[in-house]
């Protein structure tokens, strides 16, 4: 059995220093990071991007089938997301880490090589943050600092009448993996000697559990010049996210179901747990894919890119915002993503918060 080190054995300032000991700088705007009172950034004449995202044990994620390096990926990546959502890349951020002493040295280690690993990878470096106990399980807040040149900034509100809705990969998959990963919990609380056999949902479950975020597609835009007229990353559901563009860009829409675009395995576990697959697409949520609005213009740039999926088109206000069945019949989108104040049945089925 692995030693374990309390926490209390090195104190704040010594668990700050193990933790970011393994630290390197990789980009030229970060002018030092931890270890004075604050990072300093040179940014220039580019638009600093800044985000912020919390993970609450219980609410977020569950300890009984998160794997801690898994949690540490995760929690970067969904902030790396918000940043691409924008068409930026990100570059920094800092950490808040609060944990009750159930955690060991060892354990919290574990969870910053899951931080060390996306960051390595995204090429973001950690240029602070800070530490403080809990009185029940963990918290971590991590804050996003990115860049965009102004010109090339895509916000939420651009989206014009006539543009084709586009989203990148796969969708519903994140879900989908959830709603195995709490079956199989609730087998185990009932029968603790369970061994769960997971290898026909390997997809599914890493799409939950380590989801990626946009910097292929961002990269792949620059390098054919293209600059969607609006964007937005999918954390609370397809139907969320394309109302959110049509609601700030003041037009309607419309989507066809027979072209959202969803994985075997997802489809499949979904149909096992009697969900339609389209349902799990439009609201399940996680995916941190990217949906996006072009100029008809760009067709024949994204028309045989093999990760993009044209799945709509935008239209006048006064349309509505519809999908289209396979029958050519509409009915109007409807956001049944997870919201974290709202009390109703419609949270428990899409996402476990």
């Amino acid at each position: 059995m692995a030693d374990r080190t309390e926490l209390s054995e090195l104190g704040e300032f010594g668990l700050i220093d193990k933790l970011n000991e393994n630290t390197t700088i990789k980009n030229t705007s970060t002018i030092f990071g931890i270890g004075d009172d604050c990072a300093a950034l040179d940014y220039k004449d580019k638009v600093v991007l800044v985000s912020t995202d919390a993970l609450v044990e219980g609410v977020h994620f569950d300890m009984t089938y998160t794997p801690l390096k898994h949690l540490g990926y995760k929690a970067c990546v969904v902030n790396f997301s918000d940043v691409y959502a924008m068409n930026g890349t990100p570059k920094q951020i800092t950490i808040t880490l609060s944990v009750s002493n159930r955690y060991s040295v060892e354990a919290l280690e574990e969870l910053y090589s899951g931080i060390h690993l996306a960051c390595e990878k995204y090429g973001v470096d950690i240029v602070g943050g800070d530490t403080t106990s809990s009185t029940s399980g963990m918290f971590i807040s991590i804050t996003v600092i990115g860049e965009v040149e102004k010109d090339k900034m895509v916000r939420r509100n651009g989206a014009k009448e006539h543009d084709l809705i586009c989203v990148t990969g796969d969708l519903g998959g994140a879900y989908a993996g959830l709603l195995v990963l709490q079956r199989e919990k609730a087998t185990f609380i009932a029968n603790p000697k369970y061994q769960p056999d997971l290898a026909t949902y390997e997809y599914v479950i890493e799409r939950q559990l380590k989801p990626e975020a946009g910097k292929k597609t961002i990269e792949w835009f620059k390098e054919n010049d293209i600059v969607p007229t609006a964007m937005i990353d999918i954390s609370d559901g397809l139907a969320s996210e394309v109302l959110h563009i049509c609601k700030e860009s003041d037009v309607g829409c419309e989507l066809y179901i027979e072209k959202l675009p969803i994985d075997y395995q997802a489809a499949r576990t979904l149909e096992e747990f009697k969900i339609l697959p389209e349902t799990g697409v439009l609201n399940g949520g996680e995916d941190y894919e990217l949906l996006f609005t072009i100029n008809q213009k760009d067709y024949d740039k994204i028309k045989t890119k093999e990760n993009i999926h044209i799945i709509g088109y935008i239209n006048d206000k006064n349309m509505g915002c519809k999908l289209v069945t396979p029958q050519n019949t509409t009915m109007d989108i409807k956001a049944q993503g997870f919201d974290h104040y709202r009390k109703n049945q419609e949270n428990k089925d899409i996402k476990e918060k």
